[in-house]
């Protein structure tokens, strides 16, 4: 009856391409005159030299034209899918019944699809499909109140994490609040604003500048800072006190007198120069001391 099947899809099918092949392997196997068959993916795809996904597209469109019908109820060998193609089978009925009558078949009529007589097809090894009725699963035991964790949740966390520092404020320490104060408590101030504090006055006179620019020349020192310091951010006293220290370290003494405070002068002052000052007066003093040669 494979042949009958195989006969209506290449007379009467309008399937093109892969639905065509798959189809005509599926009526390869056709068992009766019902034209029911089966098939699985795999093979179909090992029959047609198609890849599975491919197969079951071409399967899709022959279900949503008509020409093949998959009967979800009925299992094939090795629990396989088993299809009918019902206008073949339409096609077969209404041929068996015309020579019945001594008839011509003349063209497909539009009866109704036979019934399915699965007992012949249990030869075939197609039966009814044995839907296993699934297991009640076990349910599971209540859990204790008892059992359950006396650990208080966890707060939800809201609102700003540190309860010292404003929501509007800054987000960095460091930085100058807008009261123009430091974390720290610290007075941020101009570099005209700061005045020399005892403290800074004493390591000048240790450290010998009070001696070696004197006091005018500190004071031109100062003056001088606080113009190239005028622009300057604002910053806290004791800041601004490092920077003047490291400013007076630098600073030249008025006419440069301590370039010839060496030997044979004047006596140099303890930590007045630096030590490109001490080379240079070395020099300047080496050349003005007598060699005996002179006219």
């Amino acid at each position: 009856m494979s042949r009958d099947a195989r006969a209506w899809v290449w007379d009467h099918s309008s399937s093109r391409g892969t639905a065509r092949l798959v189809l005509l392997s599926i009526a390869d196997r056709a068992a009766d005159e019902q034209c029911i068959s089966w098939a699985s993916l795999s093979s179909l795809a090992t029959r047609t030299n198609a890849s599975v996904s491919t197969v079951r597209e071409a399967i899709d469109r022959l279900l949503r034209s008509g020409e093949l019908e998959q009967l979800d109820d009925l299992t094939g060998p090795q629990r396989s899918t088993v299809y009918r193609l019902p206008l073949a089978a339409r096609a077969a009925a209404a041929r068996a019944e015309d020579e019945e009558d001594g008839e011509q078949v003349s063209e497909i009529g539009p009866e109704a699809t036979p019934a399915l007589r699965i007992s012949a097809l249990r030869r075939y090894g197609i039966r009814p499909r044995e839907v296993p009725e699934s297991p009640a699963r076990p349910r599971k035991p209540a859990v204790p109140k008892s059992s359950r964790s006396r650990r208080k949740p966890a707060p939800r966390r809201t609102g700003n994490q540190h309860s010292d520092v404003p929501e509007t404020g800054t987000q960095n320490r460091s930085e100058p609040g807008l009261n123009r104060r430091y974390s720290s408590g610290a007075a941020v101030l101009s570099a005209a604003e700061w005045q020399v504090d005892t403290a800074t006055r004493t390591w000048a006179r240790q450290q010998g500048h009070l001696d070696r620019l004197g006091e005018q020349g500190l004071q031109e020192a100062d003056t001088k800072w606080r113009a190239h310091r005028a622009n300057f951010e604002p910053r806290p006293a004791d800041a601004w006190a490092v920077d003047w220290r490291s400013w007076v370290a630098r600073e030249h003494a008025p006419g440069r007198p301590n370039l010839y405070a060496v030997p044979g002068n004047a006596p140099a002052t303890p930590g007045g120069m630096t030590r490109a000052e001490a080379h240079t007066a070395a020099l300047l003093a080496a050349l003005d001391e007598s060699t005996g040669t002179e006219g």
